[in-house]
């Protein structure tokens, strides 16, 4: 391994094994000090004892932000608002986390004049990606530390052993045999157990949502407002971003709503299994569209729709910071201006199903829909119309038969 002259690096820390190897592997290979950041972005850690394990194991300072807010508001909603989704299944939740922890470890980075970052994804998945293509759009100058890809510590027990000679904690209760992530949007599960794609998961490795099963046996009712295709409130009640996230994700939890399995595509070409649980993004995406519905106007609604799928590409990808999705972003926000109503659903044992919407310039018009008579709308008039849509079809059928 060649090293690069480095004086000072700031290391994304969640206190886990890896990046507490990482943090001491770091201070031997490069012989600087090593900043600890974490972010907060609703994963319910105990940062005090995340500060302290950081501290213990050699972290010249440890910096934790909380980002909750900045998480829903700048990086989840307007994901919302292009009702993105990768695959067709997946919300995307770890996805959109990595560009907001990246930033901030780069001003970071700035406020304690580190020359380098570093980080623990593996050099198999996409979180490597999304990291790097993150600094690299932010601060081209940082040299980017990929400890997974460079060092001999390839297994678990390696790291373990590693780990108990530098006396760095590890618990003493058996691991999950499977790999974690989470934030206010989502858990994921992936790894270990899952990698048999026939295998079931059990029922309790899911941390945050009952199975339908189990739910309530009350449907539950909910009124969500939004304003320019941004949720506002719940039932009437007004919330800042995170609160709204945050109450959406109880209702939906205690209904067993958002739970999915799907074998995904990894930007790294290999396929991967991961289940999730998105309760209160499942509910959110729903009623996005539903009010949507009556407030896009159609050639609207599929021009963005023909860009969602590249759009939610380019998340998964790692190039939120990429120009691309800054444009396509603006074009999506424009559509959003007359988003502004209300949505209401009834939320059963996994089932999230639209009942009502309505909003005051809304597309929607009674005297134009309804089967019963009416004086805005001659049905003659199809007949034309009819006639021209065919007219091509009329004569290839006329060419052919020649």
């Amino acid at each position: 391994m060649q090293k690069q002259k480095i004086n000072k690096i700031v290391l994304a820390y969640s206190g886990g094994l890896d990046t507490s190897v990482i943090l001491k592997w770091l201070q031997e290979i490069y012989h600087c000090p090593v900043v600890a950041y974490s972010a907060d972005i609703g994963q319910k850690e105990d940062w005090e004892a995340v500060k302290q394990k950081a501290l213990d194991t050699g972290a010249s300072e440890v910096v934790i932000r909380d980002l909750k807010e900045e998480f829903v508001q700048d990086f989840v909603f307007p994901m919302f608002r292009a009702n993105a989704i990768y695959e067709g299944t997946y919300l995307l939740g770890t996805s959109i986390a990595r560009p907001l922890i990246a930033r901030e470890q780069v001003r970071v980075a700035r406020e304690f004049e580190a020359d380098a970052v570093s980080h623990g994804a593996t050099g198999k998945g996409n979180d490597q990606v999304r990291f790097e293509l993150s600094f690299m759009a932010l601060a081209p100058d940082l040299k980017i530390i990929a400890p997974w890809r460079i060092w001999d510590l390839n297994s678990r027990q390696k790291l373990v052993y590693f780990a108990k000679v530098h006396g760095i904690p590890v618990p003493v209760s058996k691991a999950k045999p499977y790999s974690m992530d989470a934030n206010l949007l989502h858990i994921s599960y992936e790894g270990g157990i899952l990698e048999d794609p026939w295998a079931e998961p059990h029922e309790d490795m899911f941390m945050w949502t009952k199975s339908p099963e189990n739910a309530t046996d009350e449907p539950s009712y909910v009124e969500i407002d939004f304003e320019q295709g941004d949720p506002k409130a719940i039932d009437g009640e007004r919330l800042s971003a995170a609160e709204f996230l945050s109450k959406l994700n109880f209702i939906g939890a205690d209904n067993g709503i958002g739970r999915v399995d799907l074998v995904e595509n990894r930007f790294v070409g290999m396929k991967s299994r991961g289940v999730y649980e998105t309760p209160g993004g499942t509910i959110l995406r729903t009623a996005h569209m539903a009010l949507e519905s009556i407030t896009l106007d159609r050639e609207v609604m599929h021009l963005r729709d023909s860009l969602v799928s590249r759009y939610s590409e380019l998340i998964y990808y790692g190039f939120w910071f990429s120009p691309e999705r800054e444009l396509i972003q603006r074009l999506i926000d424009e559509s959003q201006a007359n988003v502004n109503g209300r949505v209401r659903l009834k939320i059963y044992k996994g089932n999230c199903q639209v009942v009502g919407r309505k909003a005051e310039k809304s597309l929607y018009r009674p005297e134009f829909a309804t089967f019963e008579e009416d004086d805005v709308y001659s049905q003659a008039d199809a007949e034309g119309f009819i006639r021209l849509q065919g007219l091509r079809l009329k004569i290839r059928s006329m060419v052919e038969g020649s």
